[in-house]
């Protein structure tokens, strides 16, 4: 997978391309304070968030979670917007990789509405072909169902020539489980054995990393279908 370019590269959205940790864990911890539970430290949450919310919060919050999804989606969104920080390199990513005729999308643990209105807000949504957030395909990652709904469209099918890229386990996961070579992107990404399974073929500490590696393999020639 290192000697042409991907045909389609899917992102994850948070803390891939853009820094949403401190609106994320406000929310959450208003949540768990409203639901009668203590809030976590901020490493808890980089450690317990991931999954999306119809997968996580059964688990948290028994039969209220419904109330609890309440909760943190009306404190998600009084916020989020006024705390949305791109990553360094990340537009001019793919700014990049769309003139390079690299077919892009999302798949995203957030819910759909607030991932788009996001991109939307960073004038970010011409980049991709689809943005796909929690709720959007019949399941969420990690499972390949919002791997498969990115890529309606698009000519492509999950496989070789379609990279996943995000920083967490749940996206290596994604990527592994849908046959599309998965690539971290994290500051500090540790060792594979954070990936039991799901080892990332690729790593970088950040998009400059990715984008220039990828700006120096050959793009392939796209067949029109």
């Amino acid at each position: 997978m290192t000697t042409i370019a991907p045909a389609g590269i899917l992102f994850d959205w948070d803390n891939t391309l853009i820094d949403s940790w401190p609106s994320i864990i406000h929310a959450m911890n208003e949540t768990l304070v409203a639901m009668g539970h203590a809030p976590w430290t901020e490493e808890e949450c980089h450690a317990r968030i991931g999954r999306s919310m119809r997968e996580a919060f059964p688990e948290l919050f028994g039969d209220r979670w419904h109330d609890a999804r309440k909760v943190f989606q009306d404190s998600f969104a009084a916020i989020h917007l006024d705390m949305l920080v791109p990553l360094p390199g990340a537009e001019a990513m793919l700014a990049d990789f769309v003139e390079r005729g690299i077919y892009l999308g999302v798949v995203s643990n957030k819910t759909g509405k607030f991932l788009r209105t996001e991109a939307e807000a960073l004038g970010w949504d011409r980049y991709f072909g689809r943005l796909v957030g929690a709720g959007d395909a019949a399941r969420d990652k990690p499972a390949p169902d919002p791997v498969h709904l990115a890529l309606e469209g698009s000519g492509l099918t999950a496989g070789d020539s379609v990279w996943f890229a995000g920083d967490t386990l749940v996206d290596m996961q994604c990527g592994t489980d849908s046959g599309c070579p998965p690539v971290l992107i994290h500051p500090n990404p540790g060792s594979s054995e954070a990936f039991p399974g799901c080892e990332p073929r690729l790593v970088f500490r950040g998009c400059e990393g990715f984008h220039h590696f990828v700006r120096n393999l050959p793009v392939p020639k796209r067949v029109e279908q």
